[in-house]
């Protein structure tokens, strides 16, 4: 068993090798799955834009399909590990547990997401994120989807296994850290949700090679949802975890109230996987009644936890910086913000484009009254783009401008244009993700190829002001993707030519 240890000189921790190995193999491979996600976002973009209708209908839906998967699941989960290590071996001084396992977890999860990246390149996969059935795709694309999901699962394990380590050989003092304590809610959340991806996927794979011979599409659709919808919440739980910590780490905040701040996340454990429901408010098999009670009264309870801490966290990191000395007025603190920071910078653009694009219109189209008029519109593309893009991604991009100096140890190779890039990215995905919950709110579809219906036999004309909406996504779009471009280069050209790091 490898104990090896080096301390960090700038923090002070101790942090275990096998453990350091582990966080830059998952945070790399997330980065260039961000890279794929990315250059498939631009094609598609390229061709909802009508004034560019660039790719043919079957490569768009099969790019659309990557793009999900390289996105929703690979770039953001990868991610979640490097975290889960991090927070549980790094941050409590202790070695991690079971690193072989570890190991098997990364390679099951390598391998199922490459079989299901090459299964879509080689259009045998081309039905989507949520792959609803009667459409079928090759066994492989689900057989990948199996492997990365028990992979995944692995690593969740190794986390609660290396907090047992480190309480039994007391690596820590007092409590959990709260920026641990929240991982443990995503992980937590995680294995619920990878779950009901196995439970489901399992069968539909088995129909697939024709051993069942049907899948019931309203019972597919809701367990899938405990598995699609319910892998964003445990981004909301591993990124709200992030503010914290990147509150701590750029502006020295602390928690207002540590059991204030605790509760929230235990809401999220309790009520926040029930949100996953709001896919299904104009399905048939669901009754009124319990579309009313999920909508209106169970899910508002992890709304009220996420309200918690959206006041939690700027208030952490207005405390710290008056205590700083910006003490003029109501605003002088943030002024004096290290906004050349790429660090606060994409924390403030991750607060602001989960709580505002993402979290508002999330529990407006969430409601039963509003989702029969939204739900198949670009509304809902607009909102997740707002929670998982402009929200998470952003959060995880700030993390790694501290991942990369502390556990790679290498100085960024362009300073300056680090600091621009989450500006960059920031506002070309609030222009995005405005756009499309615009041009939604006109009828425009949440998913087909061309939205002027060029070949359709009947005539659909939107409202002219569509053609701006569009022309802001387009060059939004274009930002954003510059934006991810420069983020990928820059960790890339740091962990090949930055200057070494004591």
């Amino acid at each position: 068993m490898n104990t090896s240890f080096r301390t960090c000189s700038v923090t002070g921790l101790k942090i275990h090798s096998e453990a350091e190995k582990l966080i830059k193999i998952n945070a790399v491979t997330s980065v260039v799955f961000l890279l794929v996600g990315g250059l498939m976002a631009i094609l598609i973009a390229m061709t909802r834009w009508p004034a560019v209708h660039l790719l043919p209908e079957d490569l768009f839906y099969r790019f659309l399909t990557l793009h999900a998967i390289a996105m929703l699941v690979a770039w953001i989960i990868f991610m979640e590990m490097a975290i889960l290590y991090f927070t549980s071996a790094v941050l409590l001084n202790s070695r991690l547990a079971v690193p072989k396992v570890a190991w098997l977890a990364y390679i099951l999860m390598i391998g199922g997401a490459g079989i299901v990246a090459v299964t879509i390149l080689l259009g045998k996969a081309d039905v989507m994120f949520t792959s609803y059935p009667p459409l079928q795709a090759d066994p492989m694309y689900y057989l990948g989807v199996i492997l990365f999901a028990v992979g995944a699962i692995l690593g969740c394990c190794v986390f609660f296994a290396t907090l047992i380590v480190a309480k039994s050989e007391k690596t820590y003092e007092g409590s959990l850290p709260l920026v641990t304590f929240g991982a443990a809610a995503a992980a937590i959340i995680a294995i619920i949700t990878l779950a009901h991806g196995a439970i489901i996927y399992v069968p539909t794979w088995l129909w697939s090679l024709g051993i069942i011979q049907h899948i019931d599409a309203p019972t597919y659709r809701l367990i899938f949802w405990g598995f699609g919808h319910s892998s964003q919440q445990i981004n909301v739980c591993a990124m709200i975890a992030v503010w914290y910590l990147l509150g701590t780490l750029t502006v020295g905040s602390k928690p207002i109230s540590q059991k204030l701040c605790r509760t929230a996340f235990v809401l999220y454990i309790l009520f926040i996987d029930i949100a996953s429901e709001h896919h299904l408010l104009v399905d048939p098999g669901l009754s009124p009644a319990h579309k009313s009670w999920n909508t209106g009264y169970f899910m508002h309870l992890a709304v009220l936890a996420s309200m918690i801490h959206a006041f939690a966290v700027p208030a952490s990191v207005e405390v710290a910086l008056r205590k700083k000395g910006y003490t003029k007025g109501l605003f002088e603190w943030l002024k004096g913000a290290p906004w050349g920071n790429p660090a606060f910078s994409s924390l403030v653009f991750s607060m602001v484009g989960f709580g505002f694009l993402g979290g508002i219109t999330g529990i407006t189209f969430g409601t039963e009254q509003l989702s029969i008029i939204s739900h198949n519109t670009w509304r809902i593309t607009g909102h997740f783009h707002g929670t998982v893009v402009a929200g998470t991604t952003m959060a995880f991009m700030g993390l790694t401008y501290y991942v990369i100096p502390l556990i790679f140890r290498r100085e960024y190779v362009a300073p300056k244009l680090a600091s621009a890039q989450p500006y960059l990215f920031g506002i070309g995905m609030f222009l995005v993700s405005f756009s499309m919950m615009f041009v939604g709110g006109f009828g425009v579809p949440r998913r087909h190829w061309d939205i002027t219906f060029t070949d359709a036999i009947f005539k659909v004309s939107f409202n002219p002001v569509v053609d701006i909406g569009m022309a802001v996504f387009g060059i939004g779009a274009i930002l954003a993707v510059v934006g991810g471009a420069i983020f990928c280069l820059q960790a890339v050209a740091t962990l090949l030519m930055g200057r070494k790091l004591a």
